[in-house]
């Protein structure tokens, strides 16, 4: 069974950095810094970057000149992050799903598949109700997401990690909603040194997003197949990257 808040121990857990330490840090960097080549903002510019970890993405927003928030569920990645705040950024513990500030941000960004863990459609609402309100008129939103008839492609396996002398026994597979990864860690002598995490993803398609940020008042421009920013193939491309943007307040 898993625990419909899954995601609250198993980001705190240690475990988690570190069995996702060695994530390809210069793809990632690219990948914002050809973001922010096509967006154009201009410098100054406020951001936020909902669910943003230990905050390494925000630290390089703000690196590029721009005001960058934070904001995550794990107190210690917040912990972590705040070390390096300073004028120009902040953390803050927050539910994605609560509001945050209003009509306040140029930018918001969700990167790396940080959405679609709620167990119910109105908690992912709800999480893109405070994106969408944080944002000023004609702002802009983007969401990185696994594409998801691409990940459906993939093979579904069992594999070992071993890291640092600690074993992490994963196994993947999915159903008609969700992608599951489930985490069981042990030491080298298969003693188990954490309870079993099950990560749970969404099966969320480019019309499911259109559709959900439409009852936010957010319209989609843009939509990107890869951290490249090329064309979008619902059947070939590895990432679904949506830019949208908040449309006018009607008066």
């Amino acid at each position: 069974m898993i625990a419909k808040d899954w995601y609250k121990d198993w980001f705190s857990s240690p475990y988690y950095h570190q069995l996702y330490q060695h994530r390809d840090d210069s793809e990632a960097l690219n990948f914002i810094a050809k973001l922010i080549a096509y967006l154009h903002p201009e410098n100054g510019s406020s951001m936020l970057d909902v669910a943003c970890g230990k905050g390494r993405h925000s630290k390089a927003l703000a690196e590029m000149g721009f005001d960058v928030t934070g904001i995550d569920l794990a107190l210690p990645s917040i912990e972590e992050a705040k070390l390096s705040e300073h004028e120009k950024l902040h953390f803050f513990q927050h539910d994605m799903r609560l509001p945050f500030w209003i009509n306040y941000f140029d930018f918001a960004f969700n990167f790396f598949t940080s959405f679609g863990y709620f167990k119910t459609k109105r908690e992912h609402d709800n999480a893109l109700r405070t994106i969408a309100q944080s944002i000023k008129e004609n702002g802009i939103f983007v969401i990185d997401y696994l594409n998801v008839q691409f990940a459906e492609n993939l093979e579904q396996n069992t594999k070992l990690v071993n890291i640092e002398n600690t074993e992490f026994h994963i196994k993947k597979w999915h159903d008609k909603d969700y992608f599951f990864k489930q985490i069981q860690v042990m030491d080298e002598s298969n003693h188990l040194l954490q309870d079993l995490y099950t990560e749970r993803v969404a099966k969320f398609s480019l019309n499911d997003f259109t559709n959900m940020l439409d009852l936010q008042n957010m319209e989609v421009e843009e939509v990107f197949g890869d951290y490249q920013l090329g064309n979008y193939d619902q059947e070939k491309s590895t990432r679904l990257i949506i830019v949208a943007r908040k449309k006018p307040f009607t008066k």
